[in-house]
């Protein structure tokens, strides 16, 4: 059986599964299949599940034969098919960090402070329906914990940064984690001589940036040989991609810091978006992307407005702390 355009194989039992998310290749759920037994890393959004169980069918796994379901954390474009997803295997055990668990059971908040940033017409057309998960099929991780998938090992670090409900899953057999949002994206299309030009996301609400530091460290810590994005794909060279992940995190905060004092409250969504896209593409042109400028602007344009948007939100908390410039 030939597999489906949209699920590569990554060797070791894994898989990526593009969920087909606003594009081609940048939204990635992962297939973990070991002795017959699977698991799911994120979900996408519920309108990639039926991509999800078709994966299963190409590789020749039984719905009954799924263990678990992972979520990083639980925005949408992560694990907004988790609830649809558990209906379709009622083996299936959805983990979860402490602070996602309520979301899951009962996804009301989250609907609606997506809303509030995407309107209806989006949630709609790029999201779906948020479906509930049984309180008895989801349970949180506990930091280091380890689970197993047929005797393969799965390991949860809590690692905020880009949200406080974030945990990354480490795989043995790869060395690699599995890093949701908490190692930056990717963009495949901005790949230069097979390396990986990799930036910071720090969508609302609750981006911390020495916390996320502190993540990034944390992860490499294990000395991995790779890193499983969602946004998007497998990236080796790790060392290097954290070095310039840090690097393009300061560069975001001093294009923050002289934005934020020098417009007001009205103009500064606008200015920091701007700011945020002309900076990401001139890093993007210094690294050897040769895309036409609005190429780059283009594919750039929507993680520019919501990392403004964390960024907005990261701001205000520090003012009403009054705390200064964080150290990263």
């Amino acid at each position: 059986m030939t597999p489906p355009r949209f699920l590569e194989p990554l060797g070791d039992g894994l898989w990526a599964v593009d969920t087909g998310f606003h594009r081609d290749r940048f939204d990635a759920a992962y297939l973990v299949v070991e002795s017959g037994r699977a698991a799911f890393i994120d979900t996408g959004t519920a309108r990639a599940v039926p991509r999800l169980l078709e994966a299963l069918d190409a590789v020749g796994v039984a719905r009954s034969a799924v263990d678990w379901i992972i979520p990083t954390h639980v925005h949408l474009d992560h694990a907004g098919g988790v609830g649809q997803l558990a209906q379709a295997l009622p083996g299936a055990q959805v983990l979860v960090h402490p602070r996602g668990l309520r979301h899951l059971v009962d996804p009301t908040a989250l609907w609606a402070g997506a809303l509030a940033i995407y309107g209806q017409a989006q949630m709609d057309r790029a999201y779906g329906p948020l479906q509930p998960v049984p309180a008895g099929r989801v349970r949180a991780t506990a930091d280091d914990e380890v689970v197993t998938l047929a005797g393969r090992p799965l390991r949860f670090a809590h690692t905020p940064g880009h949200c406080l409900h974030h945990h990354c899953v480490w795989d043995e057999r790869t060395r690699g984690w599995f890093t949701g949002d908490n190692f930056g994206m990717a963009y495949p299309e901005f790949v230069v001589a097979g390396r990986p030009f990799i930036f910071p996301t720090t969508t609302p609400v609750q981006f911390d940036p020495p916390a996320m530091v502190a993540s990034i460290r944390r992860l490499l810590a294990r000395s991995p040989e790779c890193m499983y994005l969602t946004h998007y794909g497998r990236i080796a060279g790790v060392a290097d991609c954290a070095a310039r992940l840090e690097a393009m995190l300061a560069d975001v905060l001093a294009a923050v810091e002289s934005v934020a004092v020098a417009v007001g409250r009205e103009e500064r969504h606008a200015t920091l978006v701007e700011a945020l896209a002309t900076l990401h593409a001139r890093r993007a042109r210094e690294f050897g992307v040769v895309l036409p400028p609005d190429r780059i602007h283009a594919l750039l344009r929507d993680d520019m407005d919501l990392n403004a948007a964390g960024i907005e939100v990261w701001l205000d908390r520090r003012a009403r702390r009054g705390t200064g410039q964080p150290a990263v």
